[in-house]
């Protein structure tokens, strides 16, 4: 075999937890804030688009990075800067899963109430929505979820490029600014909004690393640092380019038309759908549904895996350190505690989507302000992590990359103080 075949062999091995990151992230950070945001603002908010996911990019690239380095799990690398490291991310996890939860799964839900024009309770979606998702992952776990991204990823950026393309001519570029007009307490709570979940939460990159890891014994390949990082940012670009798309989609068809988002699940994922609708025509309807349910349910089914994969190797490294040669250290006790955590985190999930029914905004808001605020705090364990002595020499960052992290870290500090200065005066 030539060695460019054994190279695209190679490659195709690695292949997949990128796919599941932009799969995590196409979600409701594009999907309700990025149209929002062009909604609302026009491109005002699109330079904080592009440098959130500038400044972002590596913390969530260290993840699969780090997998790639040592063989093992980010949350290994936590463990070896204390167990403090691993509690504080235990603490930040109980703090956000829920709300994360509940946010993507009732939005999902709307999508299927407005597609199907359901006659029932986004409540009782969600349920029904959290029990397919329950039954996939008992059925194939990592196999099935690899590969529903690999189809419904793709589907979604497509028709979002050629509805944007569409759009194009309805901006007014006359009068572009990339910025806001004014940055006052509703401003910078919407920036805040919009740059937690932009693309994704920092929790993320921890199951970029899980996810890098399951793919490997899917497999039985074990990727290079070079090959994982090419799979990572086929994921990456692609979301950050889909978050350009939905802001340039809100711009051109909802901006100055006097239009405003429901408040509901189901009426608000009509009027998203109406954005591809009124670029594209009529009969895309079923095709731009069907994908926007897919990518949701795509996400819906990544958080319900990644949360409680998270807390089962948590616990895991809690008591024992990770060992690269082998699966799991106590498979039984690891299926124990992931089934228990996808119960509590189900359950929690529906009591928050009961609670705020009716005003899907303050969910949302509420989710990703939580996502911002820690994720300073995990930026910084993941760069201790990726600079860690367990990490060979030659597999460690590049010094722009570790420049960057810093400067990332920075920015999201700088912007988290200030909101807090803002909204309590702290």
């Amino acid at each position: 075999m030539s060695t460019a075949n054994q190279a695209d062999r190679s490659f195709w091995r690695a292949y997949g937890p990128g796919i599941l990151f932009a799969g995590a992230a196409v979600g409701v950070s594009h999907l309700v804030q990025s149209t929002r945001a062009g909604a609302g603002f026009g491109l005002g908010l699109l330079g904080f688009v592009v440098l959130a996911n500038v400044f972002k990019y590596p913390a969530f690239r260290f993840g699969p990075h780090y997998a790639a380095a040592t063989g093992t799990s980010l949350l290994e690398g936590y463990r070896r800067q204390g167990r403090w490291a691993l509690w504080l991310f235990a603490a930040l996890t109980v703090a956000t899963m829920f709300t994360v939860e509940a946010a993507v799964t009732i939005v999902t839900a709307g999508v299927a109430i407005a597609l199907f024009g359901l006659d029932t309770t986004p409540l009782a979606v969600s349920v029904a929505l959290l029990g397919a998702c329950a039954g996939i992952i008992a059925a194939g776990r990592f196999h099935y979820l690899d590969r529903i991204s690999k189809v419904v990823v793709p589907v979604l950026t497509v028709t979002t490029l050629a509805a944007t393309v569409l759009a194009l001519p309805r901006i007014e570029w006359g009068n572009v600014s990339l910025w806001p007009e004014t940055f006052d307490a509703a401003t910078i709570a919407v920036v805040v909004a919009l740059v937690g979940w932009m693309p994704s939460a920092i929790d993320v990159s921890v199951w970029s690393s899980l996810w890098t890891i399951a793919r490997r014994h899917d497999t039985g390949y074990a990727p290079t640092v070079s090959e994982c990082t090419l799979d990572f940012h086929i994921g990456y670009l692609g979301t950050a380019v889909l978050a350009v798309c939905f802001v340039l989609l809100g711009a051109g068809v909802m901006h100055g038309s006097g239009a405003t988002f429901a408040a509901g699940a189901g009426p608000f994922a009509a009027q998203v759908m109406a954005l591809y609708t009124d670029t594209i025509g009529p009969w895309s309807r079923p095709i731009i549904g069907a994908a926007a349910l897919s990518v949701m349910f795509s996400t819906t089914l990544t958080v319900v895996d990644g949360f409680p994969r998270v807390i089962a190797v948590l616990a895991a490294r809690l008591r024992a350190p990770e060992r690269a040669d082998i699966v799991e250290d106590d498979a039984e006790n690891h299926r124990r505690t992931y089934w228990l955590a996808l119960a509590v985190l189900a359950a929690g999930s529906l009591v928050v989507i009961g609670a705020l029914l009716t005003s899907l905004k303050l969910l949302v808001d509420v989710a990703t302000t939580l996502s911002f605020l820690t994720a300073p705090a995990l930026a910084v364990l993941n760069h201790r992590s990726v600079t860690g002595p367990e990490v060979p020499t030659e597999s460690r960052p590049a010094p722009w990359l570790v420049a960057l992290s810093w400067a990332g870290i920075v920015f999201m500090s700088a912007l988290a103080l200030c909101y807090l200065y803002v909204r309590f005066g702290v």
